[in-house]
């Protein structure tokens, strides 16, 4: 697998704990046990585990940097890929801004509505801005 493939499957858990209202950490093995991860599955543990226990900071650092949305609004889709992306910009440091932005585009452009990939990527751009700033 992927690096590209396994941030589509974590998209895809993350999408899911949403609907269920899962984001607990005791959990998460329940998303994980079937999937082949192959040299992938420190990535995915360690974003599950991250969304799970930040949940609450990532949320907040997407709010304050849209305008006129809530996280309470958006698709879940959006979201799940927002999350993601938002996740590795705060807490991996050894993953390139730019990579994180660039994937997340991509997955809302296969995932999103119309116009998603440019709303996430102006959230993502003002939240590497505001890191790096």
């Amino acid at each position: 697998m992927t690096r590209q493939n396994a941030r589509e499957m974590m998209m895809q858990i993350l999408y899911q704990l949403d609907v269920n209202n899962e984001f607990d950490v005791d959990k998460q093995e329940k998303y994980l046990e079937n999937l082949d991860m192959g040299k992938q599955e420190e990535y995915c543990r360690n974003i599950l585990s991250l969304v799970c226990n930040k949940k609450k900071e990532i949320d907040e650092k997407i709010s304050s940097n849209c305008r006129n949305w809530t996280v309470n609004r958006m698709p879940k889709t959006d979201l799940a890929v927002l999350r993601l992306a938002v996740c590795e910009i705060l807490f991996l440091d050894d993953m390139p801004n730019s990579v994180s932005i660039n994937e997340a585009v991509e997955l809302a452009k296969a995932y999103g509505g119309e116009n998603s990939y440019r709303f996430i990527n102006g959230i993502l751009s003002a939240v590497t801005g505001e890191k790096n700033g």
